[in-house]
Parts: C-alpha cells; sequence; structure tokens
C-alpha cells in the first residue's frame, strides 16, 4: 500500500507539471514534507473542474456526482483505485482537512454548471469554494500541528485565494465568455465592458492582495517562499492586465513568459533568505 500511494501521488504530481507551471514552480520551493500533500489537493481540484470546464460533450452533472460520492467513499476507506482521489484521501486524513471545505469547492463546481450569471452574494460563495477553501486546504497542510497559528492565517489565506481567482477571472474572460457564455463579475456586461467597470476590479483585488500580504509575512519560513512567489506572480499579472484596454480581455488570455517567472523566482529567493519579503 505504500508503494501504491507514492506512486498515486507521483501522478498528482505529474498533473500538477502538466496543467500549471507556476503553480509547480510554487510547490518546489516549499519544503519536501508539503510537497505530495498540495500536489494531491491541486490534482484533485484541477480533475473536477476539468469535468465542469471541458466534458462538454458528456453528462457533466453525471459525472461531477460521481466523482463527488468517489471523493467521499475514498476518504472515508482510507483507499481509491483512481490515483488521483488516492492521493487526496491520503492528504484529507494525513493532515485533517475539514470536510466542510471539500463541500464548498464541490458545490462551487457544481455552480458552474448551471449558472452563468452571478449577483454579488452568489459571486462570493462561489470564490469562497472554488479558491479560498484551496488556500485553507494548503493552510491545514502548513500548520497541521499548529491550531492556534492556523486560526490567525485564515482570514489573509482567504484573501489571497480570493484575490487569485478574480485576476484568473479577469485572464480568463475570453474563454469563460466567447466559449462558456460565463460572466462572473457581478454587475457586470462584458459587451459593455469600460475602463471604469475594470478599474473598480482592479482595485478591489488590489484590497485583497493588501490583506493577503500581512499573512504572508507571519508564515513560517519553509512555507513563506512558496506562497510569495505565487503572490509574487500574481501581481506581475494583475500589472500587465491593468496596463490593457477593457476590450483586450475579451480578445487575448495574458499570461506571464517563462523567463520571466525564473527572474521572478531568483528576487523572491533572495528576499525571502534575506527576511525582506
Amino acid at each position: 500500500m505504500d508503494f501504491y500511494t507514492r506512486n498515486a501521488l507521483k501522478c498528482s504530481k505529474a498533473t500538477t507539471h502538466n496543467y500549471s507551471t507556476s503553480f509547480s514552480m510554487g510547490v518546489w520551493m516549499l519544503r519536501n514534507e508539503y510537497r505530495p500533500a498540495i500536489y494531491a489537493i491541486y490534482g484533485f481540484v484541477r480533475f473536477a473542474d476539468e469535468i465542469v470546464d471541458t466534458f462538454h460533450d458528456k453528462d457533466q452533472k453525471t459525472l461531477l456526482e460521481q466523482f463527488r460520492k468517489d471523493t467521499y467513499k475514498a476518504i472515508g476507506q482510507g483507499f481509491s483505485t483512481n490515483p488521483i482521489l488516492h492521493s487526496f484521501q491520503w492528504a484529507v486524513n494525513q493532515y485533517n482537512i475539514e470536510k466542510e471545505h471539500i463541500e464548498a469547492f464541490l458545490y462551487s463546481m457544481e455552480m458552474d454548471l448551471y449558472k452563468d450569471r452571478y449577483n454579488r452574494e452568489e459571486y462570493h460563495r462561489y470564490i469562497y469554494g472554488s479558491a479560498e477553501v484551496i488556500g485553507l486546504m494548503c493552510l491545514r497542510v502548513f500548520y497541521h500541528d499548529d491550531d492556534n497559528s492556523y486560526r490567525k492565517l485564515v482570514h489573509p489565506a482567504r484573501k489571497l485565494g480570493e484575490a487569485f481567482q478574480k485576476v484568473n477571472f479577469l485572464r480568463d474572460m475570453l474563454s469563460d465568455y466567447h466559449e462558456r457564455g460565463r460572466v462572473y463579475f457581478p454587475e457586470v456586461d462584458f459587451e459593455n465592458f469600460d475602463i471604469s467597470m475594470k478599474q473598480a476590479i482592479e482595485a478591489e483585488i488590489e484590497e485583497d492582495f493588501a490583506e493577503a500580504y500581512k499573512g504572508i509575512k507571519l508564515l513560517r519560513k519553509d512555507i513563506r517562499l512558496g506562497v510569495y512567489l505565487a503572490y509574487k506572480y500574481y501581481l506581475k499579472l494583475l500589472k500587465k492586465i491593468r496596463r490593457a484596454q477593457p476590450d483586450a480581455l475579451l480578445e487575448k488570455r495574458f499570461r506571464i513568459a517563462n523567463r520571466h517567472k525564473m527572474v521572478l523566482l531568483a528576487r523572491c529567493y533572495t528576499q525571502n533568505k534575506l527576511n525582506t519579503v
């Protein structure tokens, strides 16, 4: 069983590398003991996301419901023949990840199957389940043996996830709107998306980042670099988006070139080493 679990965790690691070079860089900056569980969490959320975003020629509702059942069965039995779910149940049971976080995430994935417009309340609920709880799962891995520190960092961890997701909404406007018909931002009409709407969203994201940064500075050094790198990456992506005109967001997907990611990595490594984060 130990060999099977190690193999399953390698599947989650490969999934992370295949889908996100940026996230993989952040995980690589963590201490070895944290990496398998973070890969396991990413693999789980990525597969669920694929169901609702990619498998349009399948019965997505049935697939997601089966995925939900298989997830809880794996957690309860401590085993799954699905290597991604086996990895995830290992992380959940090893680090006592709260079930309510898993349920909130799966609920947000379900929302993607039947909602394409969101009011303010639904918007915040979707972001909580699709992004904030993922940060809380990771935070539980980092501080599984220190509940006081975990509780102190819950708010900034949520704010970091919220900022990341809102940047993703801006970055992915092209695919979300034109390919899937989704508009996540409340009271926003992409047919008449103007500079004032864009700036209001960007200002909101900057406030989230400011709250998140307070928590990043409190992280233990062996955790901080990976989280700080992700934070700086998304800040750089937001800066690039801010320079663009509103209609450009509906014409292409903005990204950071790999060479710039490596420069960012070097800077973050030096700052973390010198405690100047």
